[in-house]
This record gives C-alpha cells, sequence and structure tokens, in this order.
C-alpha cells in the first residue's frame, strides 16, 4: 500500500482534463482558420508529411508524464517495518453531550457545532497526549477510543450530530462511568475526563460517578454550554414543544456541572465564544505527571518517487523524439 507524505501535490493532477481540454480547443481553432485559408482538402495535400494524430499522440504522453511527476512530487512511500514507539503524555476523554438541547442557538452556529469545533482544535494543541470520544444523551456510546491519531479524531468528530444517540435525555452519570471504562490499561496516572454539556441532568447521579473517577485517580472536569436565561431548541423547521404545546426552553444548569467538577478534583468551566474552556484544562494537564505509552508504529519508510520521475522522464523523451511529421518511409516497404 503506498502512502503519501505530501498528498496535497495530487490536486496538481487535476491540470490533467484541462491541459486536454485546451489542445483540443486549439485544434478546433486551428482548423477553423485552415477552412478560411481555403479548401481543407487542398491545404491538407500542400502538407503530405504532417500527421493528424501525431500531436493527440504526443499530448497524451505529455499528460502521462506529468502525472507520474506529480505523484512522484507527493513522495509516495511504503512501510519497511513496524517498531515500538515509547511516548510521554496524558490520556483524555471528552464525555460529548449530543441531546436536542445541544441544538440550541446562543452560541453560533449552536451549542454542539461550536463543541465541535473546539475539540478539533484541542487536536491540534495535542503532542503525544491520547484522545477520546464518548458521545451521551440518555444513554453514552464510545464514538473514538484512545488514540494519538489525532486526523481520525477529527473525522469522527464530524460525523457527530444529535442522531447519533437514538435515546434522548441528559446521563452525565453513564457517561461518566463509560469514560472511566475506555482509559487503555498502560495508563494509570494522568488521566482526564472532560464532560461538555449543558448539565441537565434528567436521568441518573453524576456527582457519584465523578466520585468514583476520583477514587481511580482520574479528573473529572466540566465545561457548561449555553445560558442561563435559556434558549428555544430549533427542530424540524420550528422549535421543539412539549406535550402542552409549549416552547421548551433549555437552560444552563451550572450547579450540577460545578458539583461534579468538584467531586472528580478537577474544575468546572463556563463556555465563553471566544474561549471555549478547553485551553486552561490543558494547562491543568500538562502540570500532571506525563504517562509512558508504548505503541507499535511504522519506523522507516521505503522511498518509492524516484521510480515515478524515471517514468516520467522517459515519456518526457520518447514524446520529444515523436515529432509532429509523418515518417519518410513506411516500415514494410514493397
Amino acid at each position: 500500500m503506498l502512502l503519501f507524505a505530501d498528498h496535497r501535490y495530487l490536486y496538481l493532477l487535476l491540470l490533467i482534463p484541462v491541459i486536454l481540454l485546451g489542445y483540443a480547443l486549439l485544434r478546433y481553432f486551428r482548423g477553423a482558420r485552415v477552412k478560411a485559408f481555403g479548401d481543407p482538402a487542398l491545404v491538407e495535400a500542400l502538407m503530405p508529411s504532417r500527421s493528424r494524430s501525431k500531436g493527440w499522440v504526443r499530448i497524451v504522453l505529455f499528460c502521462l508524464a506529468f502525472a507520474f511527476f506529480v505523484v512522484g512530487l507527493a513522495r509516495p512511500r511504503t512501510g519497511a517495518k513496524l517498531a515500538e514507539r515509547t511516548t510521554r503524555g496524558a490520556e483524555i476523554i471528552v464525555a460529548l453531550d449530543v441531546s436536542n438541547s445541544m441544538l440550541a442557538q446562543d452560541y453560533s452556529p449552536n451549542r454542539l457545532e461550536r463543541a465541535k469545533l473546539s475539540i478539533s482544535r484541542l487536536t491540534e494543541k495535542l503532542q503525544d497526549d491520547r484522545i477520546g470520544l464518548v458521545i451521551f444523551a440518555g444513554t453514552s456510546f464510545v464514538q473514538l477510543p484512545v488514540t494519538t491519531d489525532y486526523v481520525s479524531a477529527k473525522m469522527f468528530l464530524s460525523s457527530i450530530d444529535t442522531g447519533s444517540i437514538p435515546i434522548q435525555g441528559t446521563a452525565i452519570g453513564d457517561a461518566i462511568r463509560l469514560s472511566i471504562k475506555s482509559f487503555s490499561a498502560q495508563s494509570e496516572k494522568s488521566r482526564v475526563i472532560v464532560v461538555i454539556s449543558d448539565g441537565e441532568n434528567h436521568e441518573d447521579d453524576p456527582v457519584a460517578a465523578a466520585k468514583q473517577a476520583a477514587e481511580l485517580g482520574i479528573k473529572v472536569y466540566t465545561i457548561g454550554v449555553g445560558s442561563a436565561e435559556g434558549q428555544p431548541i430549533p427542530m424540524d423547521g420550528g422549535l421543539l414543544r412539549d406535550r402542552n404545546g409549549d416552547i421548551v426552553v433549555t437552560k444552563l444548569d451550572e450547579e450540577t456541572l460545578r458539583k461534579v467538577a468538584q467531586a472528580g478534583g478537577g474544575a468546572y468551566i463556563h463556555a465563553g465564544n471566544e474561549e471555549f474552556g478547553l485551553n486552561p484544562i490543558i494547562q491543568d494537564i500538562r502540570r500532571m505527571e506525563d504517562e509512558e505509552f508504548g505503541s507499535i508504529v511504522f519506523e522507516e519508510y521505503d522511498e518509492q518517487y524516484m521510480y515515478f520521475f524515471a517514468v516520467a522522464l522517459a515519456l518526457l523523451i520518447v514524446e520529444m523524439l515523436i515529432g509532429e511529421r509523418k515518417p519518410r518511409r513506411k516500415l514494410f516497404e514493397v
């Protein structure tokens, strides 16, 4: 399997159809000028050595050479061997509320999308730390096991919406207990759970779950998303209503989130529009003792770009040798 060190160069391959289209237009306008000059059959008779097909052969060869050259620029390589790599860092599991109340628009564009953006930015600041993702509403689900693959973390994060958990509600305690189980066996010291929610817990006892985490040496931080005044919840082109037809207003329950953070030995932060609250948590994590992790990675790669450059050069040489005239002598002549 080929891996590319810099896949951005592959976008240059989009120029190939543009080159072919440009050459086709050039031949079309050239033919139009010949018709304006005189009878096309007579003009062709005056240029018996001119080949009409070699032009296309040359441009196709040029495009093939360009394609191989671009792939070479992207530095294709294959994994040479697997090796065990040791890193030091912390394990962070983000428990993200995906209940319908996270659709409230007291943040732009809404609570959930603003939280996802902040988590995405968080991954850009991590180095050798591991990150996992648990999503919850009425129940919880491990969206991403702990990993240092931050690209995959962003990919999994982008697919999250309020439909990711079919059972509605807000079970913060269940999310904390599932997060506790989701840490790797290698982790013992630097373990952190970050709960991002509006705090409207209706299902269980999150404070007891946070105490359980603290007893295991896991810090629990909470980030409150929303406002005390509350906001309606957009739903199906309108606003969510209860059984009596009244508009449902979701408010931030800071008291619950503070109690959870206090029981978990962490801190509560109210998310703002500019500073969402993850940066202070990362600063606290940096003060913790780093954990040592072992992982299996590709340590060395076999570079393959030189072969693609060689093929590109060979195709260019063939393209230049072809010329545009017909051969003077046929291969088999009686």
